[in-house]
């Protein structure tokens, strides 16, 4: 049988995608036949007349498996499946997953299995990663993602919880201002009580980061000029809704960052695009003047028109850029590197009966 390790989190969009190819492609670059199993997809998509996970059929890709979907997801939360979850009428979809886990496993050294939201998620069908854990035997490493702070309570209760089973866990997004903190404090505090840190991934931009044309898209607005540069790559946003003299002085701290300003705000829209932003996004449905266009053409930077006010924008680039999904091959290999230069795989495999 093959050996297995379990990959969670504290919440959703933590990072589990990112971590299970770097460890995948790790594990295939020193020899191994690794398998992948995601066994509750929350993503249903349907691909050749197959429904499967969205990111199950993103991860096979990524590491060139080609598995049955009814195999790496047995079990799909559709819409229907939560009516019937609700009202009482939840098969018991354990055995089912063992019996894919054990499938898939014959056929491989190590198997990689995905957990879906948190680690509490699915308990309403008795499908959460704590259940999936245990009943496959697995060992599990757990990513917490800061966001404002670490959940060093919730690491510690799953210790608890998983007892032997938690192999360790990792702490992703860290920014450098926190490294000396995470280092000198929180990491010593969670071995203290038993948990150990297999790895510590300090935040990179780039990993937050979403294409132009993506942005408008998720945005609900248009592309409206230097269309064929929609492929720039924007990974903060500033509001340009101060004085000219303030911007600047914000602006030339903030490279990379999509200026979201009114559309009739010219003198803002001016100094973003000679600033050389990568994208301006107008809000309020209000078209830029011809001075604006021509400088945006000129420049080849893009300007996305939308309907929403500047601090509805504003909020929906927050939630874009913290929950914004590997897809891209730059995000693949930079994720792949953080995870292989940041994670003790020599303990991972050990931990894992490897």
């Amino acid at each position: 049988m093959a050996a297995g390790i379990y990959v969670g989190s504290t919440a959703g969009y933590s990072g589990k995608n990112m971590v299970i190819m770097g460890l995948g492609l790790r594990m295939q670059k020193d020899g191994y036949n690794v398998g992948y199993m995601k066994p509750v997809g929350a993503m249903p998509q349907e691909r050749g007349g197959v429904l499967g996970d969205e990111d199950a059929f993103f991860v096979q890709d990524v590491l060139g498996l080609d598995e049955p979907s009814n195999l790496v997801t047995p079990v799909l939360v559709t819409q229907d499946f939560k009516v019937r979850a609700f009202s009482g009428q939840c098969e018991d979809y354990m055995p089912g997953i063992v019996d894919a886990y054990r499938q898939l496993a014959s056929r491989h050294d190590v198997m990689v299995v995905a957990g879906s939201g948190s680690m509490y998620s699915g308990r309403y069908c008795n499908v959460d990663g704590i259940r999936v854990v245990k009943e496959l035997g697995l060992k599990a490493i757990i990513i917490d993602r800061l966001h404002k702070e670490l959940n060093y309570d919730y690491l510690v209760v799953l210790k608890d919880t998983l007892g032997d089973n938690l192999a360790g866990v990792v702490l992703n997004d860290i920014p450098a201002n926190f490294m000396n903190e995470v280092e000198g404090l929180i990491k010593p505090f969670l071995e203290r009580n038993g948990v150990r840190v297999v790895g510590v991934i300090p935040k990179d931009p780039l990993m937050g980061a979403i294409k132009v044309g993506d942005l408008a898209e998720r945005l609900g607005g248009k592309v409206i000029s230097a269309q064929n540069k929609s492929d720039k790559v924007v990974e903060n946003f500033l509001i340009g809704t101060m004085q000219v003299e303030n911007f600047m002085t914000h602006f030339r701290k903030n490279k990379n960052s999509a200026v979201i300003v009114g559309g009739d705000r010219s003198d803002v829209q001016l100094v973003a695009l000679e600033g050389n932003c990568p994208c301006l996004v107008l809000t309020g449905n209000l078209y830029p003047n011809d001075i604006i266009l021509t400088r945006s053409e000129v420049l080849n930077i893009p300007i996305v028109v939308v309907r929403d006010d500047t601090y509805t924008v504003a909020k929906k680039m927050e939630v874009i850029l913290s929950r914004h999904k590997l897809r891209d091959v730059i995000k693949i290999r930079q994720g792949a590197q953080l995870v292989s230069s940041s994670i003790d795989f020599a303990y991972v495999k050990e931990a894992a009966g490897l």
